[in-house]
């Protein structure tokens, strides 16, 4: 039961916060759209650098099982 009350203290504790932090960020809300391109092109780069140290590994494997 002492776990429950915790977390409903916490959450009207995080939703209180939530709601000062808005009101001092005034209008500016969400990120601009030049802000989502740059991380979406930051994500796909992260994505192709991935695929291909996996695909390097796995060949790697491959060549030496042949």
């Amino acid at each position: 039961m002492d776990t429950l009350v915790m977390l409903i203290f916490l959450n009207g504790y995080v939703s209180a916060a939530r709601h000062r932090i808005r009101d001092r960020a005034g209008d500016d809300t969400g990120a601009s759209t030049l802000e989502l391109v740059i991380i979406i092109l930051g994500l796909i780069a992260v994505a192709g650098t991935l695929v291909v140290a996996i695909t390097a590994a796995v060949q790697r494997r491959v060549n030496q099982i042949t």
